[in-house]
């Protein structure tokens, strides 16, 4: 974190010992069948340069196409397959609502998506095959782009290093360093990606979420204005009155983290969050007769202090909502934000909180939290 993060690449050899990938290219060809998940092929000689073909796909797309240079894309493995979401487990260090998803890539013989450059950090595990990775310059929105229509790629890549990574080898690199992956052998590359929102993501949104609470008539002002010798001119006094009404609401603490924390939290499949009712004596029963819940991958959780008038509490984020509680709840929070699993061993300590129960119950019935019976 001190040396590297968002600094300067850095290769990890071995990162995974002995790396086994539990997928394999047929798996990933099968989920990019699926209406829900997000699939991509590049083909680098296609019908046009560096053609883009996205999914869902049919069985027959595959039988038709050559034998080198393509690249199959997938996102957010991790939502759809436990065993790819437990590598998130080796990233701890970095806050859970900050990391995206698991994009996995199957590339043949040449497969490369091109030079380019992401806006946001990536680590790069090879899991099957052998991946030549060549990294180049800083890029920005000034960087010359190839025309096309649908793919960010660079017109003038300046290589300054290159590594063939083997499985179990990984590379992260930092924002907008721009890299190019040319597949060896038949391969398989997982990237991590990170949630970075634009600055102009964040003041938009921001601003649409703050309009939400604002009265019509809370509106510019200007008592005690001196008068104007130039009516056709805006002053600096204005400008002042302008700054203040934004700062005002710029600077409510608790406005922000609301907002940040339920932007930060939103699910990439909102529809698979499907619930189930449940009572608080229901739930207490199925927890004594060895009920399991676990948290449900499309989920996002997070939580934070905040002081409500005079007395502390905290505000618990959930796919994109959020809860202000008490703050004797904070060990309850850290537990379902980062337990394996939820049993009557670690809740029974909260079974006879109303707050607690009324919590558990609610996340069931959002479908934050799944039974491992149903």
């Amino acid at each position: 974190m001190r040396d590297y993060w968002q600094k300067k690449p850095l290769l990890i050899r071995q990162a995974f010992p002995d790396f086994v990938s539990p997928l394999d290219g047929n798996d990933l060809a099968g989920l990019s069948l699926e209406d829900l998940v997000e699939s991509r092929i590049v083909l680098e000689h296609g019908e046009t340069p560096w053609q883009l073909r996205n999914g869902p796909f049919t069985e027959d797309v595959y039988s038709t196409l050559p034998e080198r240079d393509w690249t199959l894309l997938v996102q957010a493995v991790d939502q759809f397959s436990p065993e790819v979401a437990e590598v998130l487990e080796h990233f701890k260090f970095l806050p859970n609502w900050r990391i995206d998803d698991v994009m996995i890539s199957f590339a043949v013989p040449g497969g490369s998506v091109g030079p380019h450059y992401d806006n946001y950090d990536v680590f790069l595990l090879q899991a099957e095959g052998q991946r030549l990775w060549k990294v180049g310059q800083t890029c920005d929105n000034e960087s010359l782009l190839l025309k096309h229509p649908d793919l960010r790629i660079l017109d003038d890549f300046k290589q300054t290093d290159e590594w063939l990574l083997e499985p179990g080898d990984m590379l992260y690199l930092p924002p907008r360093l721009a890299h190019w992956g040319i597949a060896q052998t038949d391969c398989m590359t997982w990237s991590v990606g990170f949630r970075a929102p634009s600055t102009a993501e964040v003041v938009s949104h921001y601003a649409d979420f703050v309009a939400r609470f604002l009265p019509d008539e809370q509106r510019y002002t200007d008592a005690d204005m001196s008068p104007a010798s130039d009516p056709s001119y805006i002053r600096q006094e204005d400008i002042q009155r302008l700054r203040q009404l934004l700062n005002e609401q710029l600077n409510d603490d608790r406005m922000l983290l609301t907002w940040f924390g339920q932007y930060m939290t939103e699910p990439r499949y909102p529809e698979l969050l499907v619930g189930s009712e449940i009572s608080a004596d229901d739930l207490i029963q199925a927890l004594h007769d060895g009920a399991v819940f676990t948290r449900n991958p499309t989920a996002r959780l997070a939580w934070s202090h905040m002081q409500l008038d005079t007395e502390p509490a905290v505000v618990f984020f959930v796919s994109g909502n959020s809860r202000i509680l008490s703050e004797h709840l904070v060990q309850l929070l850290n537990l379902l934000c980062n337990a394996d699993a939820m049993h009557i061993d670690n809740l029974q300590p909260w079974l006879n909180d109303p707050e607690a129960t009324t919590l558990l119950c609610e996340l069931v019935k959002q479908g934050s939290l799944e039974c491992l019976d149903e």
